[in-house]
């Protein structure tokens, strides 16, 4: 089943995604209030002129590093060795949800940035409460899918991860983190075998495949947790693909360029930069 929130003029809605037929699913509420209702899908009926927002207003945003490839290639031009520390540990940062934006949304250049970079992530949705959940039953707590586009301003993150403090306005801004366009649940896809790419302006930047994550799924939700409870409606992001970031070849956005993720079963998440500073 392939999930979106739309509105076609009576507000956001829950809505099902047929081919390029959205059908209302029949339910009052959001995405999260859905999946916490187990995907309760009532009388549908097609929708016309339906414009798609982000698929969710996520809980929280749980971003990890797990693609080795992403890594080798950003830190060579780094000249600085992967930390032996990051093939034990699935660490991640947390984003702001408030900054999500969807589909087709223009994305906004911050004024403060000379080197504006998109990620190709691979994003789950939490279907259930768990707390320390063991990781071979971490899987159960997935009700689905999506596309992440993790923005950066990568000239800020360099001088504020020295710090120790994490990215801060590195990743935080009004738009910086891009859903969509649909939640894929669990049930329809391999998220172990999908092919990922990224297209800026129609040339192919970068491609991988979701089996190359060294931290599975599984691995994040047993860590992250540990002696905490986590929610429906939580996303928990795979970190960027391997050739899915400008700074692996430092090539970065630029206004008006169109930047395209596509990631097989799910779909392609589309969206044009906007003029900086605006």
């Amino acid at each position: 089943m392939k999930l979106v929130t739309y509105d076609a003029g009576r507000g956001a809605r829950v809505g099902l995604l047929e081919g390029d037929v959205v059908l209302d699913a029949g339910f009052e509420g959001g995405m999260v209030a859905f999946i916490e209702a187990d995907a309760p899908v009532g009388e549908t009926t097609p929708v016309e002129n339906a414009r798609l927002l982000s698929p969710l207003k996520p809980r929280s945003l749980r971003d990890f590093l797990s693609f080795e490839g992403h890594l080798k290639n950003a830190f060579r031009r780094l000249n600085r060795p992967i930390p032996e520390e990051w093939y034990e540990v699935p660490a991640f940062y947390r984003g702001m949800p408030d900054t999500v934006i969807g589909p087709d949304e223009t994305i906004p250049y911050p004024f403060y940035t000379e080197m504006l970079d998109h990620e190709l992530e691979l994003a789950a949705i939490i279907g259930r409460g768990g707390k320390d959940v063991p990781r071979e039953e971490a899987d159960g707590y997935i009700f689905g899918y999506t596309i992440w586009n993790d923005l950066s301003a990568r000239d800020t993150q360099s001088r504020e991860l020295p710090v120790g403090m994490g990215p801060s306005k590195a990743k935080d801004w009004d738009g910086s983190n891009v859903l969509g366009p649909c939640i894929v649940t669990a049930d329809e896809v391999d998220a172990n075998d999908l092919d990922m790419s990224v297209r800026v302006n129609g040339e192919l930047w970068g491609k991988d495949n979701s089996g190359n994550m060294h931290h599975k799924f599984a691995d994040m939700i047993a860590y992250a947790s540990q002696a905490q409870t986590i929610y429906p409606g939580e996303v928990f992001g795979s970190g960027t693909a391997a050739g899915g970031a400008g700074i692996e070849t430092d090539r970065y956005l630029n206004e008006g360029d169109v930047v395209e993720l596509e990631i097989q079963g799910i779909g392609v998440l589309r969206n044009v930069i906007g003029r900086k500073g605006q």
